[in-house]
Order: C-alpha cells, then structure tokens, then sequence
C-alpha cells in the first residue's frame, strides 16, 4: 500500500509536469499531442496485460512494471535538466506512461494471492481506496512545489525516487511462487465483441456509455486546460497547474461524499443539472481573477463527480443484468479514448480563437450532448427500475446503515427475492457460506449446536459471519413462519462491504458482537 501511494502520486504528478513541459516547448498544439500520443499506447498496453498476467506471474509484471516507470521517469528528467531534445524527452514521457499502466491490473491479481484470510483483503481493499483519493490531491501540491522552485524535470526527479522506492518495497515479493494461470476458454474474445455489439445496438446504453465517454474528453482537456489557466490566463506562472489539480480534486472529493442524496431519486435531472452548471462553471474560468478560477475550478470537480455517479447509478438501472459488465466494459474503454481526444481538442479549440475558446468549448461540451438527447435520457429515467423497496429494506439494517447512497442503490440491484415456507431451512451449521439474507416478512429461529439462540425478524440479516470471516456456517436458521427474504450473493457482499471503511467497520463489529454472545452462550452454565 505504502508503494501504491508513491504510485498514484508519481503517476498523475508525471501527467501534469508533462503538459507543462510541452506546453513549454509549443504552446496548447504539442502538449495535446503529447498527451494523446501518452494515452493511446498505454490503453493498448493496459488492455493487453490482462493476459500478460494470465500467462506468467502478477510479481513479474509489476515489478517490471514499476522498474521501467522508475528508469523512464529518471532518464526523462535527466533530459529535461539537460535541455536534451524535446523529441527524445516525449519518447521517455511516452514509454514511462507505457509502464505505469501496468501497475493496477497485476496489483488486482497480486493482492488476493498475498493475502492470508478474507478480512485482510477486504481491509486491504477498502485502504487502498483512500491512498488513491489522498495520492491524487498531495500529487498536484507537489508538481505545485516542484514547478514554483523548479521545473518539470524536478517533478519527473522526484517522481523517479517515488517509483524506485516502490520498486525497492515490492522486490520482496520475488520470493513469493506465483506461476501462471491456466486460460480457459478460447471464445472468450469473441463472446466480449459480440456483447459490445449488442451494448452499441442498444440506443439507451449506447447514450449512457457515450456520457461517460463524453464526460472523460472533457476531463482529458480539463488537465491541459489548468497549465492553459495558470500561464496564460491568470499569468500565476506554471506551478498554479498543480495546485488547480488540487482544487479540482478536492470539489470531487466533497460532493462525491454527499451523493447519497440521489439514492431512490429520478437521475435524469440531476444529470442535466450537473452538466449545466460544471459548464456554466467552467465558463466562468475565462475571467483573470486567480480566486475565483480556484473556486470555480473546484465546483468543476464535483459536478463531474456528481455527473459522474449518477449516469453509472443509471446505467445500473436501465441496463439488463446480464448487460452490465459489458456495458462498464465497453464505458471504460470510451473513457480511455475520450482522455486522448481531450487532450486534442483544447490546441484545436486554442487556435480558432485563444485560451478563451478553448475554455468555452470545452464548458460546453456535456450541456450540448445532454440538450440534445434530453428527451431520450428523460424516457430512459422513467423506464428504468428504482429498488425502492429493497433500498429501504436495507437502509434499516444496521451492517449497511452508513453505506454511501450510489453503492447501497448498486447493492439493492443484486438482491434476490426469495420466499420460505414455515419449517423451511435458510441454511444449516457447518455447510458453506455463499450468501447473505436480509429478512423483509416473517420470522426466523436460529439455533447454534441444537440450543435456541435468538428470533429474527423484519429488518434482521443472517449469514455475514461465514462470508466475512471465510468459514462453515456458525448456526442454523429456520423459518418459524412463512417469510420473504432478499438473498445476496458473496461476491456482491464482500464488494459492498470492502468498498467503504465505514460499512467494513460496521460489519467486523456485527461479527464480534455475535462471536461474543456466542463464547458468552458456550461458557454459560445450563439453565
């Protein structure tokens, strides 16, 4: 986690020095090719490790991974303090750029083979969700502070030591005997093209997925726009393109943590809402006044994080389950490529008409598309499911209680109904645990080694016990009456769960408030 965090904060702190450093050498033009020609490569590289991985080992990938990121952000800024050829500086930023889009598939596939029980993982999991949010706001002050007493080639510097020291905190890992996986399944390819197809004929998906992808273009120009900003603009001098980074980041970060207000609500609204006001506030970055451009920038952050959430809920929504993965598949990959085309429309929109255009042009972007299908994303909002019953069935029980509103409003898309007749067994002590059970109606009795424990009833979930902590079933549950259950699959659980500190805390307390009771039960003299 520790390497991670160095990660994230050379990986974006590179992105940002780079537009600067070309920027530098050829105004809007050469730093949106720059950026570009980053981006395309590295899609291709990070669609490609997948199967890399599959055939040698995640510890061979990652750290060649992070030893080209370390020895390519090195030498890039050697050629930068040295005042080397621009050309051969782009080819170091591009192969760096290259590496490090190895570091987060192999670290997927690495983390579940290095952890020893299921509640390590999932602690992992959840941490290193907040070494990312963190990574990304220090990454900007950083370049801020490398740019302000330096230049780019000081950032790329210090983003070398960050990658080297990762790779020194990784190495023992070589130790580990991980070989390769079997792949299975030579149609694999083919069955993905042809669930792209049937995402592309879908005309709701299609839009959806192209708000994503429309919303990571805009994005892709946001970065170069902030150097466009700083030096032109606001004339604060080139380090103010990190700390605009920050401001940006740290409006996603606060609104993004009051999305819970769209849990259960028609999203067709809120996302036209947010499109129009991050343009009207992105509009607004034109005028030279450095704290309103700060302030504004922020609101940028959160209206594309709120934008963000509320198009994935309702993609969530509209899409047929079977759909969805390849949906999120298909949005990732538009995402990518939206990126790149970012960082190309901003030179474009700066030489028609100056920084301005560029800044307008941009601002307008997300209101235009959602204007123009604002009657189909309106019918698309009406017609699509809101779990609204299991939403509140969930809301009530107190292991989910403080569950952000996007996830719990994911979580209620995979619940299962399911109904038990009086004498009817939710499950049996000692067979595995696959799944978890929130009571709507009806009673249960749970017994433990054949002794009455306690009666369950609306509101109440059993079985967290054998998913979280990776072991048979601690007690048996009966129906006592005729009850109507939502059963929950282990995988969408432990992802819940393991996706939000304060709903793991709130699980593993569940688990020792029961374990308790049970030591208290099996101590206790018979009554």
């Amino acid at each position: 986690m520790v390497a991670y965090a160095g990660f994230i904060i050379s990986e974006f702190g590179l992105w940002m020095a780079m537009l600067v450093y070309a920027y530098e050498q050829g105004g809007a033009a050469t730093a949106g090719l720059v950026g570009a020609a980053q981006q395309l490569p590295s899609a291709v590289v990070a669609l490609s490790v997948a199967a890399l991985v599959e055939r040698s080992s995640p510890v061979v990938v990652l750290l060649g991974g992070y030893a080209v990121h370390a020895l390519g952000a090195g030498a890039t800024a050697v050629l930068i303090l040295t005042d080397s050829s621009s050309w051969f500086v782009y080819l170091g930023a591009i192969v760096t750029q290259m590496a490090m889009s190895t570091t987060r598939p192999s670290q997927s596939a690495l983390i579940p083979a290095i952890t020893t029980e299921a509640e390590q993982l999932l602690a992992t999991n959840v941490a290193l969700g907040w070494v990312y949010n963190l990574g990304l706001l220090l990454s900007g002050i950083g370049v801020g502070v490398a740019l302000e007493f330096g230049n780019p080639g000081h950032a790329y510097a210090g983003a070398a030591l960050l990658a080297g020291g990762a790779l020194l905190l990784q190495s023992p890992l070589r130790r580990l005997k991980l070989g390769a996986r079997v792949v299975e399944g030579e149609g694999a390819g083919g069955e993905s093209v042809a669930d792209l197809v049937r995402v592309w004929r879908d005309r709701p998906t299609r839009l959806l997925v192209g708000l994503l992808g429309a919303e990571h273009l805009v994005v892709g120009a946001l970065h170069l726009l902030f150097v466009v900003m700083a030096v032109d603009v606001l004339r604060a001098g080139e380090e103010w393109a990190g700390y605009l980074n920050t401001s940006y980041g740290a409006g996603s970060l606060v609104l993004a943590a009051v999305a819970g207000v769209l849990v259960g609500k028609r999203l067709g609204p809120v996302i036209a809402l947010t499109a129009f006001v991050l343009g009207a506030a992105l509009s607004a970055a034109v005028l030279p006044n450095l704290p309103t451009v700060v302030v504004v920038i922020a609101i940028v952050g959160g209206c594309r994080a709120l934008f963000d959430i509320a198009v994935r809920v309702l993609l969530q929504r509209a899409v047929p389950p079977d759909r969805i993965a390849a949906a999120f598949g298909a949005a990732e990959g538009l995402s990518m490529l939206g990126l790149a085309v970012g960082s190309l429309l901003v030179p474009v929109l700066e030489v028609a008409g100056g920084p301005p255009t560029a800044i307008i042009g941009t601002a307008v972007v997300l209101p235009l598309l959602v204007l123009a299908a604002f009657r189909l994303l309106l019918r698309i909002d009406e017609h699509a499911r809101v779990p609204v019953v299991e939403i509140s069935l969930l809301r009530q029980i107190s292991l989910f209680r403080v569950l952000p509103g996007e996830g719990i409003e994911a979580l209620a898309h995979s619940l299962e109904r399911v109904t038990f007749a009086q004498g009817d067994a939710l499950m049996r002590e000692g067979e595995p645990g696959d799944h978890y059970y929130a009571i709507a109606e009806g009673s249960v009795e749970v017994t433990q080694h054949d002794r009455f424990i306690r009666t369950l009833g609306r509101a109440d979930g059993l079985g967290e016990i054998a998913l979280l902590r990776s072991v048979p079933r601690t007690a048996t549950a009966v129906a006592s009456s005729p009850v109507t259950a939502y059963r929950l699959d282990r995988e969408s659980f432990l992802t819940a769960v393991t996706g939000h500190s304060p709903t793991l805390e709130s699980a593993h307390r569940v688990v020792h408030e029961h374990e308790e009771r049970d030591a208290r039960r099996d101590t206790a003299p018979p009554s």
